[in-house]
């Protein structure tokens, strides 16, 4: 280590990831699990073999025990990211005592709006952070929400929109491109 010490890596497990290849299996969007047999995943899988072994050096490629090669993730599976990356704000929002909902229409917009073909859901994060998280935290501090709130969180299919559930249906649309100036408007 950087102290001098000697470290035992004899039990130990590296895993290193990488876009390498990623514009083979562009068709399909980010990497996942999802096992494809047709002729044109394996020729991607050669395609990236070649990528790989024509960037790495072969000393360093004999020293990994192990390539795995990920196949496209569908929309269904970036939209279970959604749901779980959903489920750690609800909790957050939950110890302030306000309760966020999400709907289909919003996990499909923002699973289509977090999802790059070369990175994957990697931009997910981002794209919830900026559609959902600071507007609400905005509308939060300005005293649109309060402790006992049930906050839908909505698409109308081009932003992300914010319906509280408790005293009346008041619809507050965000303003996602500068989420801190959005107004609050009351509809009954």
């Amino acid at each position: 280590d950087g102290q001098g010490r000697t470290v035992d890596f004899r039990n130990t497990v590296i895993i290193m990831t990488s876009n390498l290849g990623t514009e083979f299996v562009k068709r399909g969007g980010a990497l996942g699990f999802v096992p494809s047999r047709d002729e044109e995943a394996i020729a991607d899988h050669k395609r990236i073999e070649k990528a790989i072994r024509d960037t790495f050096r072969p000393e360093f490629i004999n020293r990994i025990d192990e390539i795995i090669i990920f196949n496209p993730l569908s929309q269904e599976q970036v939209a279970q990211i959604v749901d779980l990356q959903m489920q750690q704000i609800a909790e957050r929002l939950g110890e302030q005592g306000v309760v966020v909902e999400l709907t289909q229409a919003a996990r499909l917009w923002l699973a289509a709006e977090g999802f790059d073909p070369q990175y994957g859901a990697r931009p997910l994060r981002r794209a919830l952070q900026h559609y959902v998280e600071s507007p609400l935290s905005v509308k939060l501090l300005k005293g649109a929400f309060k402790r006992g709130d049930i906050v839908e969180v909505d698409s109308d299919g081009e932003q992300i929109i914010f319906v509280k559930r408790d005293e009346g249906n008041y619809l507050i649309p965000t303003d996602a491109d500068n989420p801190a100036d959005a107004d609050v408007d009351s509809t009954n």
